[in-house]
């Protein structure tokens, strides 16, 4: 009997996980990509995988160099195993979320004895599934940092032996070459700032001696050094502009122009945290327990971590929200130990604002008719995505009352299980009704409707506007005019990849045996009065795409 109880939960827990991967991926492939991240990153590993270099990024055949080549590597790997399509090029977003879930999972129940909890925290925020299911650059850093700080956890910890210490320290060494490769600098960034700022305020410097320096900068090194070798020998400028431009004028100017008030991030934590948000006071105040005679304070480590992160960004002249992100997996694992820990009533009142939120997303449909548009977005498409969000808040309600239930029942871990379900419900069927926002900002119907027009030998321009979708959606080379934006470095280092000026391509236009253009309207009506001829065979609100006659 105790066999078969005992059986019971544990064939739960396996069936629950089970499921809530295969929800994972399922709706990977429903959306179209959207302009600008989706486009650009997807494009990027598309044109890395049908130019065969693997070294030197090229966005739309030009040189880009704002980011390292992880992502498009590993981008490229997922079109090739599963044909280019969105399945494939979200691929691995929602692979290094999950496998982030799985380690801060597999590390709380080595430091604290249960790691169920800790994973349906990761698994159940807001932001970590948002941005799974989004063609993205953090997703991947995340699971490199969470690596990093799990494999050191495991080597800090006091019960560790001398070969998981080793071991250990290797693994991180190695994950942080996997975030230095796959954003820069900051793979490395977070961890020193995080361990300087624990051994500064504990003064517990022989935390230093445990980092295992020669080994783990070979492996380190070893990692990174080739790439970063291989593509500034190919390219000179690369050096300059990667490490000065997009690192530390990114910081430390607003150059890029994502300058945001101080308290920017705030209401992003706040509300990517969901439904766990208000539970972040209690969070705060259990880690700064001392954990009895223990050498390495964990909770502590892992508060200074997510602060670290949460006022670096700040401090950045650049700032974009998924930028905090490296901060859940310490949040989930300190929030982890929290709940195993906790009298399931007094959770109950933690229940009220994810309920009012989700009400109020519930209440979409509702209220869609009085929210104000504009001609670029047409009601039909927000009385669309408002069913979709009222689905998402219902799910979520659903489960958030059963989960009151299991928790007036005594039954925490169901409780949270619930609540991590409902948050994945609501978040994929929210994106789910998004698609049709989503079309409005990409050229998959565009390229589906003109393909017919195109021939091998057909010149393709973007006229004074640049959709990120349009090159990948052709799966050829679009040729820009009179636009720069990112492409300003590579531009000047290949000029002959761009038209300058809209005389030139007047010039070219006239001069092409076969050629179709994308512009915005204003474009197509400036050219119009130049005496252009051009034979529009798509548009919408915002956009033409014309032939030559």
């Amino acid at each position: 009997m105790l066999a078969k109880s005992g059986a019971s939960p544990k064939i739960g827990l396996i069936l629950f996980w089970g499921a809530f991967i295969v929800f994972w991926f399922a709706t990977l492939g429903q959306r179209a990509l959207i302009h600008p991240d989706e486009g650009r990153y997807a494009e990027l590993s598309l044109g890395m995988l049908q130019s065969g270099d693997w070294i030197t990024p090229r966005l739309n055949g030009i040189l880009y160099f704002e980011k390292p080549a992880m992502q498009y590597w590993m981008g490229a790997i997922s079109f090739l195993i599963f044909g280019i399509n969105e399945f494939a090029a979200r691929f691995w977003p929602a692979l290094t979320g999950i496998l982030s879930v799985a380690a801060v999972g597999l590390t709380a129940r080595r430091i604290w004895g249960n790691g169920h909890y800790a994973a349906l925290v990761m698994g159940g925020s807001v932001w970590v599934i948002a941005n799974s299911h989004f063609v993205n650059l953090d997703t991947g850093l995340l699971f490199f940092l969470t690596l990093t700080l799990c494999a050191f956890l495991w080597s800090q910890n006091d019960a560790a032996t001398s070969s998981e210490q080793r071991y250990g320290m290797w693994i991180a060494w190695a994950a942080m070459a996997g975030a230095t490769l796959s954003k820069g600098l900051i793979g490395l960034v977070i961890p020193a700032g995080a361990l300087f700022l624990y051994s500064l305020l504990h003064w517990q410097w022989g935390v230093l001696r445990r980092m295992q320096w020669l080994p783990g900068l070979a492996i380190f090194l070893a990692l990174t050094v080739p790439w970063f070798w291989m593509v500034s020998e190919r390219n000179p400028d690369f050096a300059r502009f990667f490490f000065i431009h997009e690192h530390f004028e990114r910081f430390l100017t607003n150059t890029h122009r994502r300058e945001e008030p101080f308290w920017f991030f705030i209401p992003v934590l706040l509300a990517g945290f969901l439904p766990w948000s208000s539970l972040l006071p209690r969070l705060v105040t259990e880690s700064f327990r001392r954990q009895g005679k223990s050498h390495f304070q964990t909770g502590r480590f892992l508060l200074i971590w997510a602060v670290f992160v949460f006022l670096f960004f700040t401090k950045s002249g650049s700032k974009l929200p998924s930028y905090i992100l490296p901060m859940f997996p310490a949040l989930a694992l300190l929030l982890g130990r929290t709940l195993a820990n906790a009298q399931p009533q007094s959770l109950k009142k933690h229940l009220i604002i994810p309920i009012a939120l989700w009400g109020l997303i519930a209440c979409a449909s509702l209220i869609v008719d009085h929210v104000p548009t504009d001609e670029g977005t047409p009601m039909a498409v927000l009385r669309h995505f408002s069913l979709y969000l009222s689905a998402g808040g219902l799910g979520f309600l659903v489960c958030a009352v059963l989960a009151w239930r299991s928790l007036s029942h005594g039954k925490t871990l169901p409780a949270i299980m619930l609540l991590a379900a409902g948050s994945l419900w609501g978040v994929l069927a929210s994106s789910a009704g998004h698609d049709a926002i989503g079309q409005l900002k990409s050229s998959k119907q565009i390229v589906e409707q003109i393909r017919p027009h195109l021939r091998p030998d057909t010149e393709i321009f973007s006229i004074q506007s640049y959709d990120q979708t349009f090159p990948f959606y052709l799966q050829r080379r679009v040729i820009q005019v009179e636009y720069k934006d990112e492409f300003s470095f590579g531009q000047g280092v290949e000029p002959d990849k761009a038209v300058p000026t809209l005389g030139e391509f007047i010039q070219r236009w006239k001069a092409a045996r076969s050629a179709m253009a994308m512009m915005e309207n204003a474009t197509f009506n400036d050219l119009q009065n130049r005496g252009v001829e051009m034979k529009p065979i798509y548009q919408d609100v915002r956009r033409k795409v014309v032939i030559k006659p």
